[in-house]
């Protein structure tokens, strides 16, 4: 950057770097409305994401909730929820959760949304991305 020259807050130096990933969910997040909200953005984790939630006291009384708040931590948006909290994680459906759950391990773990898949009528094998794309599509 040359010097006199301010990033603007959150700017990142290296424009190429994706943090947010949208997806769509499989069945999507029913409000106390009615409301569906089905499309979202996961961001990476940062390492106080992942440590922060072991001093909390839900997940010392039950080490299973660590995933309810890791991915409150890191939703994003979730339809209208901006920020989503741990009470509408929480009311995802267990195959959104499992989802997420997945959609969280790929882009922290293994840096990419892609899955192996295969046609069950061929069985030609092929990769997709189920995190859907910059813009939001699945």
């Amino acid at each position: 950057m040359a010097r006199g020259t301010q990033r603007a807050p959150g700017q990142l130096r290296d424009p190429s770097l994706r943090t947010e990933y949208p997806f769509v969910l499989p069945r999507g997040y029913r409000d106390r409305n009615g409301s569906l909200h089905r499309d979202g953005v996961l961001r990476l984790a940062t390492a106080r994401d992942e440590i922060a939630p072991r001093t909390d006291f839900r997940v010392r009384q039950n080490p299973a909730y660590l995933t309810v708040v890791l991915l409150a931590r890191t939703l994003v948006r979730l339809g209208t929820y901006e920020p989503v909290d741990t009470d509408v994680v929480e009311g995802l459906f267990a195959s959104d959760l499992a989802f997420l759950q997945d959609l969280y391990r790929r882009i922290n773990q293994q840096g990419h949304t892609e899955a192996e898949v295969a046609c069950p009528e061929c069985g030609h094998e092929f990769s997709v991305d189920i995190g859907g794309d910059a813009t939001g599509g699945s």
